[in-house]
């Protein structure tokens, strides 16, 4: 998401009732709105933002709440700062054994990376 969109607010007695919201944006965030699985997994607020406002990869969301650089991590993965670049963009799809093996590296849980 890196331009603005605009939404349209929709009042009843004065006060706002819905938001219109564009179809793509909302598959974006629809996630997270379904029975309130990032709070229901313990990911901080900064993330989830980080995640749907901010279209930044989960893992890179977490390493830098966690303050970490990519080269902390990539010597905890004993991998190289390139892979985990990789591994942070936002369209990468690493494989399960990969994320289970980062979740470990951030001292985060598997589910927590799958908002």
């Amino acid at each position: 998401m890196s331009e603005h969109t605009e939404y349209q607010i929709i009042e009843h007695a004065g006060q706002p009732a819905f938001v219109l919201v564009p179809w793509e944006e909302f598959q974006r965030i629809r996630p997270i709105l379904e029975a309130g699985k990032a709070q229901s997994a313990g990911i901080p607020q900064a993330v989830v933002e980080a995640h749907v406002l901010h279209d930044m990869s989960l893992i890179k969301a977490w390493r830098e709440e966690l303050g970490l650089t990519q080269d902390e991590l990539a010597r905890r993965l004993n991998v190289s700062q390139a892979a985990v670049a990789k591994f942070e963009q936002p369209n990468a799809r690493p494989r399960m054994a990969t994320l289970r093996k980062i979740a470990v590296a951030l001292g985060i849980t598997i589910e927590q990376l799958h908002i």
